[in-house]
């Protein structure tokens, strides 16, 4: 059976968790399904850094896996609004689409998306620090745990990134598969200070770092800065 790939994407100031959730849930997936190879592409082979002190090297380039079969891409601050100019990054993202049979993003890697023109039209969410800035890209911004639009499954911010990785488990292979994931990497969520509730969410707390994000990342690209500042 020829196998597919599962590419997750990285570039310079990802969010870490953003990554590793997903990539832990589909390699834990792949161990049990040999059709499916799991890869970390970035435009090269170079260590990069994150958002913590842990820098990560991709295991290919976007050239090695130019066709995957599905893609995850990861979000963070002012380093991946940094990344919306990457020309390299972005054009991989819109070839990649082409062929793949789903484009997926945790956080704000859905402005990737956007960017690259997959998000036109559709429900997504991301961060909800971020979610008007969707509108930016003519997506419908929408608060779940994830959004699956057929082709294109966005999800909340950084933890949101494991329950979107069973969801493709599950989708890719069924319920059954899910769960054994589930239970493999015993993912069980019980927050010590229970669920969120979202009426106390902190704006205005935030709303300056927001601010500062969107103006450091943007600085070469005034036009979307100012689109971006105008949805916060």
């Amino acid at each position: 059976m020829p196998q597919k790939t599962f590419a997750f994407v990285v570039y310079p100031g990802l969010t870490v968790l953003d990554l590793v959730g997903p990539l832990q849930v589909l390699t834990s997936f792949a161990a049990a399904d040999p059709s499916v190879r799991v890869a970390v592409v970035g435009e090269t082979l170079e260590t990069t850094d994150t958002d913590t002190p842990l820098r990560i090297a991709p295991s290919h380039t976007f050239a090695q896996v130019p066709d995957p079969a599905w893609v995850l891409v990861p979000g963070g601050a002012a380093p991946t609004l940094r990344a919306l100019g990457d020309e390299t990054l972005i054009g991989y993202l819109r070839r990649a689409a082409t062929s793949a049979e789903l484009m997926t993003s945790v956080c704000t890697g859905s402005l990737l998306l956007g960017r690259a023109g997959l998000l036109e039209g559709r429900e997504a969410t991301t961060h909800w620090t971020f979610l008007e800035a969707l509108r930016a890209f003519g997506a419908k911004p929408v608060r779940r745990r994830w959004a699956d639009a057929g082709p294109v499954i966005t999800a909340a911010g950084v933890s949101a990134g494991i329950d979107l990785a069973l969801h493709l488990v599950e989708r890719m292979s069924g319920t059954d598969a899910a769960r054994l994931v589930q239970f493999g990497i015993e993912y069980d969520p019980q927050p010590p200070l229970g669920p969120l509730e979202w009426s106390l969410a902190p704006h205005e707390h935030l709303r300056p770092f927001v601010e500062r994000t969107v103006r450091e990342g943007l600085a070469d690209q005034p036009e979307l800065r100012e689109k971006l500042l105008a949805r916060q």
